[in-house]
Formats: structure tokens, C-alpha cells, sequence
């Protein structure tokens, strides 16, 4: 791999954001996947929150990587993850992915979904699958080291490639009609998040949007079928449960360019049809990809914690099932009584620039083009 300090003016593939360790003994494992995942690249580093406030990224590819230790814990990480809570425009335009290598089985995920939220909110886009997680055992690459006729470690790399290329070959879709998707489970009289979301779709009359209630029908959650009985199923377009999930929300979700996830915070989680959509996506998941729709957010809550539900959205959908996740890809709102989102203040001028913000995304194009 080829490094490029800063001050040289060429611009380089990538940049790494790999926060110092002091412990060398923890980052040797990280180097190695690093040096596996950037081979043939150009690409300059930034490892403390000094260089982070005087670079300008936007725009650039970024790779983080992360050495989290036995605790989950980097303190440097910490300090750059404030310093992109403050500026929520430092990120705009960035195409990112994560690699986080641990010493314990715990930890990578909920850190890595964490990251992926505080950097998206700052304007980072991540690819579909943008998470690359190391635990101590390397448990976690059993199938795909199966799969790939290779070891652990070595598929651990294969991975970390993978990432790389990904953040390295994405592009923004450029479309002329997008379809939308829009799932929710909400009653319109007392519902805040549809209620917001109507707000936006005034703004949309030229995208072609498909609205499923998952209130409609009775919604089985996953059954945990074995894998070969969920990939017959999938390669029937259905599931073992049928119904309206198989029905009507498998052939949207493969028509459509974005998916809207219109979702109040339920106890601190997704509501349970949603979260039983997400877990029977397994089967159709077996025979496709979604790296070519992007995910969207509509989330109210009632007191706080919209960003645990987002958080849910990123590990579930983006993360696990590989649909892309746009800068700033969710509206965060708070509301309680019925009806209380349209006495937010400026709650309209918010919901159209959350439309123009997904009609950017999916066609290039702001509303005044």
C-alpha cells in the first residue's frame, strides 16, 4: 500500500482515520487487515483530533479504523467523534466504511453502529455492508471463511478488501423518476411520524411513492427457518409465513430505488411490525442484494431516544442487509400528544428540506433545479 503524507497536494485514493493507540500490542492485527485491505491505493492518515480539525474531507473516501482493545474502548475515537457531533457538516459529500478490531466478543457491533450514526449525521454516506468487525476469536467469519475455502483471518481480510472497494466504487444514484417505498405501522389521527411524513410527501409529487401500512394483515415475525429452507422460500420470492410481507412488501422493496422507514420510538425500539419486517427480509435477502436502494428515516419520539431507533435502522437494514445509507439519511424529531409534530417550530420548512434532501440524493437535483 502506498501512503501519501498531508502535505503532499496530490490528492490520494482514500483518507484513514485511524485514532492513535498507545498499546502496540493491540494494533497489530488491525495493521495487518489494513495493509491486506489498501494494497494497490493511495491514501493519507489521520490519528488525533488535531489533524482531524484541519483537514478538509469533504468529498473524500474515508476508511475509519478503529483498535478497540479488550475494554471496546478508544479514548482518541472519543475525542474525534465529539468534533464531529459539533460540526454536522464536516462530513458532506464523504463516502465512508468502518473497520473495527477488537480483543473480545463484545463491542464491535454496537460501536460500530455508533459510529455509523454520529458520522452519517455529520453527512457521511456508507455503502451497504460498510462495517468490517474483528472479535478476539475471529468466530464471527466462520461461514464466510467456509465459503471462501480459507481461514478466519484471511476472509477477516477479504472483507476488509472488499470495504475498501466498495467505498472506492460507489456512486450516488442519478435517477429521472425514483420510486419510493414508505413503511409504516402507524394510525394517521394519532400518529406523529406518518403525520411528519405527509408533511414531506407534498414535496414529492414527481416520485412515484408507494405507501404499505404493516397494520394491514397480520405480520408473523421470523421463525428462524434453517438456511436452505429460508433460501427455497426466497428463491419463490416468499416466505415461510406468506401473507403480506411476501405479498406486497418483498416485490416493492425489488422495484423500488428508496425506502422510507417511517418509525415512532416504541420503548426505546422500533415498533414490532417494523422490527418484524426487517427480521423476514431474511428470505428474500438469501437471493438478493440491496446495494442499489437507499434507506431513509422518518422517526419521532415521544421523549427522547430517536437515535437508538436509528441506530436499529443502520445495524438492521444498512449494516445487515446492504441497503445504502445517504448522508444524514434520517429526520430526528421529538413529539408527544397526538397531533404535537405540526406545533413543532419550523417543522415544515424541516420536512421540505428533508425532501429535497431525499430527492438530492436519488436524482441529483435539488427542488429549485
Amino acid at each position: 500500500m502506498e501512503k501519501r503524507k498531508k502535505e503532499n497536494q496530490v490528492k490520494t485514493d482514500l483518507v484513514l482515520i485511524a485514532p492513535y493507540c498507545p498499546e502496540a500490542g493491540k494494533t497489530a492485527r488491525l495493521k495487518a487487515i489494513l495493509k491486506y485491505s489498501l494494497e494497490g491505493y493511495t491514501w493519507e492518515e489521520i490519528t488525533t483530533v488535531s489533524e482531524l480539525e484541519c483537514a478538509d474531507l469533504k468529498g473524500r473516501r474515508i476508511l475509519f479504523a478503529i483498535s478497540l482493545g479488550k475494554s471496546g474502548i478508544n479514548l482518541t475515537w472519543y475525542t474525534m467523534m465529539k468534533y464531529f457531533r459539533l460540526h454536522q457538516d464536516s462530513l458532506d459529500g464523504v463516502v465512508g466504511g468502518v473497520i473495527l478490531d477488537g480483543n473480545c466478543e463484545f463491542y464491535t457491533k454496537s460501536v460500530g453502529r455508533n459510529m455509523v450514526f454520529t458520522t452519517n449525521r455529520a453527512g457521511c454516506t456508507f455503502p451497504g455492508r460498510p462495517l468490517v468487525e474483528g472479535t478476539r476469536t475471529l468466530h464471527n467469519y466462520d461461514i464466510q471463511a467456509k465459503n471462501l475455502h480459507t481461514d478466519n483471518l484471511q476472509a477477516y481480510m477479504e472483507a476488509g478488501r472488499q470495504l475498501v472497494e466498495n467505498i472506492v466504487q460507489y456512486r450516488r444514484p442519478r435517477l429521472e423518476h425514483p420510486k419510493l417505498l414508505v413503511l409504516h405501522a402507524g394510525n394517521r389521527k394519532i400518529s406523529n411520524s406518518l403525520q411528519l411524513w405527509e408533511l414531506m410527501e407534498q414535496h414529492l409529487s414527481e416520485f412515484e411513492i408507494q405507501k404499505i401500512s404493516l397494520r394491514n394483515g397480520f405480520v408473523h415475525d421470523c421463525r428462524g427457518c434453517s438456511y436452505d429452507v429460508c433460501r427455497h422460500f426466497g428463491e419463490e420470492g416468499s416466505c415461510f409465513y406468506g401473507g403480506p410481507i411476501a405479498e406486497e412488501v418483498y416485490p416493492a422493496i425489488l422495484g423500488c430505488d428508496g425506502l422510507v422507514m417511517v418509525c415512532p420510538n416504541y420503548n426505546d425500539a422500533l415498533s414490532a411490525n417494523l422490527t418484524a419486517f426487517i427480521n423476514r427480509m431474511t428470505a428474500l435477502f438469501t437471493t438478493h442484494r440491496f446495494y442499489d436502494k437507499a434507506l431513509f428515516g422518518v422517526i419521532v419520539s415521544g421523549y427522547s431516544g430517536s437515535d437508538i431507533v436509528a441506530e436499529q435502522l443502520i445495524s438492521g437494514l444498512n449494516m445487515n442487509k446492504t441497503f445504502a445509507l445517504p448522508g444524514k439519511f434520517a429526520i430526528l424529531e421529538t413529539a408527544n400528544r397526538p397531533g404535537e409534530i405540526l406545533q413543532v417550530p419550523g417543522i415544515e420548512e424541516k420536512a421540505a428540506a428533508f425532501a429535497d434532501h431525499i430527492r438530492e440524493h436519488l436524482t441529483g437535483r435539488k427542488s429549485h433545479d
